[in-house]
């Protein structure tokens, strides 16, 4: 619905002073809502035409009042559009704060995301990871493009966001991204702590997802045999490549280390322990959690397989976590595994290994 606004000068009859004169005022409708203020001017209503809204006559001061009153016109008007640009929820109200400096200090979705994420990006190392940081950085372009689109707005007041545009921003991640019900989710409460961020500063008097659940749907990853691993280790592959990505899936298989653990593996990882075998220490990324593993006969022929052959102390040559999960299809295809490999896979087995 297209809105309409307009802007009226009238005489407040009922404000008249002692000298006859009586108080000029400004009336804002937008959709049938009105604001008004006084333009701190007294006129003789002898000089006024109601029906054209300004003074008349040849009176000294009708040029004066009528230059006021075409110049605050045009700011309202001006202020109008400014805010329409920037804006979902324009009222009169708003428009007339604004033109007398009565402006409230705004809070804008976006922008505090930003600084959160500017955070986030200052702890990579101490308390956040990499991939946390990432993920939070997707969530806000996810949320730039939905505001766009949905409300033509660069930004949007945190005031202004309640259950619909929570709901409105799932249909969207569902639809137009088609995300999964799960990705869906983890998007959502990414969004949802940057809003009790807000509440907790108090930028906002209520929490829009007090009547909104965020569902996490089960997903059953798989498992593999020991058999199926047996066949991943023993296949011979006619790319490097392949033989790489399956080394480290092997490797993690007898590890059960993360994608991300593995990766960030050095040699100062691996040590002697109080037993005398090496073992593999570390810090989870994810977690922050120590782990000590014995390094296995397995896992070890691996490391040696590449000692001294990698960069910066680097131990296994670990590709990009989506790489590494399109090869591993492809290395599942030529195995015969009939389920879809991925690397997360490595830490599900349906038994021990036989060592």
């Amino acid at each position: 619905m297209r809105s309409t606004f307009k802007v009226l000068f009238f005489l407040k009859r009922d404000k008249q002073k002692a000298n006859g004169t009586i108080p000029l005022f400004c009336r804002i409708t937008l959709d049938k809502k009105e604001a008004r203020f006084g333009m701190k001017m007294d006129i003789n209503p002898a000089h006024w035409d109601v029906n054209a809204g300004k003074a008349t006559g040849r009176a000294k001061e009708v040029p004066e009042i009528n230059s006021l009153i075409d110049s605050t016109r045009s700011a309202l008007y001006r202020i109008y559009r400014n805010m329409q640009e920037r804006e979902s929820n324009v009222t009169a109200e708003k428009i007339k704060n604004e033109f007398l400096g009565i402006s409230e200090t705004r809070h804008n979705l976006l922008e505090l995301f930003q600084r959160h994420n500017e955070d986030v990006k200052k702890l990579i190392g101490i308390d956040k990871s990499k991939a946390t940081y990432q993920k939070y950085e997707v969530t806000r372009s996810r949320l730039t493009d939905f505001i766009k689109e949905r409300y033509n707005l660069s930004d949007i007041s945190l005031k202004e966001i309640n259950h619909l545009f929570i709901t409105d921003f799932e249909v969207y991640l569902r639809t137009t991204c088609r995300c999964n019900p799960n990705t869906t989710a983890k998007f959502i409460q990414l969004f949802k702590r940057i809003i009790i961020l807000a509440k907790n500063n108090g930028w906002i008097a209520s929490d829009p997802f007090t009547n909104y659940k965020i569902h996490f749907a089960k997903v059953d990853r798989g498992y593999l045999t020991q058999e199926e691993i047996e066949a991943i280790m023993n296949k011979q592959f006619a790319t490097k490549r392949l033989e790489q990505v399956r080394d480290i899936f092997v490797f993690s298989c007898f590890t059960g280390l993360a994608y991300i653990d593995a990766k960030n593996l050095r040699e100062n990882n691996i040590r002697t322990s109080f037993d005398g075998g090496l073992w593999i220490m570390g810090k989870r990324e994810k977690t922050g959690v120590n782990f000590n593993i014995p390094l296995l006969e397995v896992p070890k022929m691996i490391l040696d397989k590449y000692k001294g052959s990698l960069p910066n102390n680097i131990v296994l040559p670990v590709l990009s976590n989506q790489k590494m999960n399109a090869y591993l299809k492809e290395i599942g295809d030529l195995c015969g595994i009939e389920k879809e490999l991925t690397f997360h896979m490595s830490r599900h087995r349906i038994q021990p290994f036989d060592l």
